[in-house]
């Protein structure tokens, strides 16, 4: 093996400087078109990449935030189940709103009322996580089941009411 490779660094001395600088001209431009060619590769690459993230960003991900909400207010969030819930809204995903702080309305009625009194009760403003099964202060609510929501004024009722809360 070493006497094949003697003559093989014997031949290539012997070769005149023309056929050396020829060798080496060709062995150096198959170096450049590899770089080349990975240079290419890779800037396709990259461009997928960034066609395929603003793709995932317009799409799937969407604005951050919903239609019409001012997030210096309280909003109302109306269901489709008739459920009507108060907080602050956000959107979570494409598909899932988000309301913290959440408050709702609660008509107070006696069990046998008496026959003079009115059959309306007292409506309350609940504050969420004071139930039995003691939920977090979050709610995650499926766009489907959401009909609207409206921005509350700050001089309402409910928005009042729920500035006066005190836990």
């Amino acid at each position: 093996m070493d006497q094949f490779r003697m003559k093989n660094t014997e031949q290539i001395k012997a070769q005149p400087q023309n056929e050396r600088s020829a060798v080496q001209q060709f062995v150096a431009t198959k170096n450049k078109n590899t770089t080349t060619k990975y240079i290419v590769i890779g800037l396709i690459v990259a461009v997928v990449l960034i066609i395929a993230g603003l793709f995932w960003q317009f799409v799937y991900k969407k604005d951050a935030a919903l239609a019409g909400v001012d997030s210096s207010k309280k909003q109302a969030l109306f269901l489709t189940n008739g459920q009507v819930y108060f907080g602050d809204l956000s959107q979570k995903d494409s598909k899932t709103i988000k309301l913290e702080n959440i408050f709702y309305l609660q008509v107070q009625q006696d069990v046998q009322p008496k026959p003079e009194e009115s059959k309306q009760g007292e409506t309350q403003l609940i504050k969420l996580g004071q139930e039995l099964h003691g939920p977090e202060d979050a709610m995650f609510v499926d766009r489907n089941q959401v009909l609207f929501w409206e921005n509350l004024k700050d001089n309402g009722k409910v928005a009042e009411a729920i500035k006066q809360y005190k836990p």
